[in-house]
């Protein structure tokens, strides 16, 4: 089925807001305007936009410390999310939660989530809710290769298969958990592989390829609607940061090849899908920019809000915590 003009755009405006997002996160966190630790997804875009935009509003994701991009996919309010980032009161969370914890159940959104791993069986459950209600929701759980080393992608997957849940398991593999390469802490070649285990599909694309991950998503998800299970969905791609803001790897590459890193800067999603779409004549390049700007805008009103907003009052210190 050939993909719609819109939906295209589409895809390619929430790249381009994850993409800013992180650069002024990264901006900012420098400054020393944003406590805590923050992991980015620059380089990475193409795997959560081309995801959420197969899901609707009141289908479920699960997130991860590196979940600004999956957030935004769904449809997040980039002011929320800054004042989150600030630790103010106007945060999704209230100021207590942070980049690791920011949820928005009315997306959707059940979270990302500090704990490797620690979306996969939250996934599962909502999974079965979703099966439960029979509404057709689907869940698409967001995970790095270093999870799928962990008990609870294994628990998680054969759960999922035996009771036949309507949820896609989306590995972002970019090589790299931490500090230690996925090449040398598995002996299968594609964490995709595993899924034969479970009895269920098993694909790898290019992550950085934005319409490759959309169409096997769309595939996986149409699955999971009708009644067919769960699929692992590989989506091969590399961040351009270190693992955290501040990680010396980024700039004097202590554990990643810098030829590797500079080969993968080629492949950036963003500039690849800005010359598809304009070789294909679905927009050109002052639309391009035209977009970028009105994110632009978005952004520097994120940051006045955030920066605007209060802070969490002391009263309010354990509100929320205990239910």
């Amino acid at each position: 089925m050939e993909m719609k003009k819109d939906t295209m755009l589409s895809l390619y405006r929430k790249m381009i807001s994850i993409r800013a997002f992180e650069e002024k996160t990264s901006e900012m966190y420098a400054a020393g305007n944003i406590p805590g630790f923050v992991h980015l997804y620059i380089g990475e875009e193409a795997v959560a936009s081309g995801v959420c935009e197969n899901l609707s509003e009141d289908d479920y994701i699960t997130s991860t410390h590196r979940g600004h991009g999956h957030l935004i996919g769904k449809g997040g309010d980039m002011k929320l999310m800054m004042a989150e980032l600030y630790a103010k009161d106007t945060g999704y969370c209230k100021g207590k939660g942070g980049s690791m914890h920011i949820c928005d159940l009315n997306l959707g959104i059940l979270g990302s989530n500090g704990i490797v791993g620690a979306g996969l069986p939250i996934a599962v459950g909502a999974g079965f809710a979703s099966r439960y209600v029979k509404k057709g929701q689907v869940c698409a759980c967001f995970f790095g290769d270093g999870a799928s080393n962990r008990g609870t992608f294994h628990e998680s997957l054969n759960m999922a298969s035996i009771w036949n849940l309507p949820v896609v398991y989306v590995c972002e593999n970019n090589y790299y958990g931490i500090s230690g390469s996925q090449r040398e802490l598995m002996k299968v070649k594609n964490v995709s592989e595993r899924a034969a285990a479970y009895g269920i599909p098993g694909v790898t694309v290019d992550g950085n390829d934005v319409i490759a991950v959309y169409e096997a998503a769309r595939e996986a998800i149409d699955r999971a609607r009708k009644g067919e299970g769960p699929t692992l969905l590989e989506c091969i791609t590399w961040r351009h940061h270190g693992h955290w803001e501040g990680d010396p790897d980024y700039k004097h590459f202590i554990y990643r090849d810098q030829k590797e890193h500079e080969a993968w800067l080629k492949k950036d999603p963003i500039p690849r899908f800005e010359k598809y779409l304009m070789d294909k004549k679905i927009a050109d390049r002052a639309g391009l920019d035209a977009i970028k700007k009105e994110v632009e805008n978005e952004l520097v009103e994120a940051v006045r809000f955030a920066e605007s907003s209060p802070e969490p009052n002391v009263c309010s210190l354990l509100e929320d915590v205990y239910v």
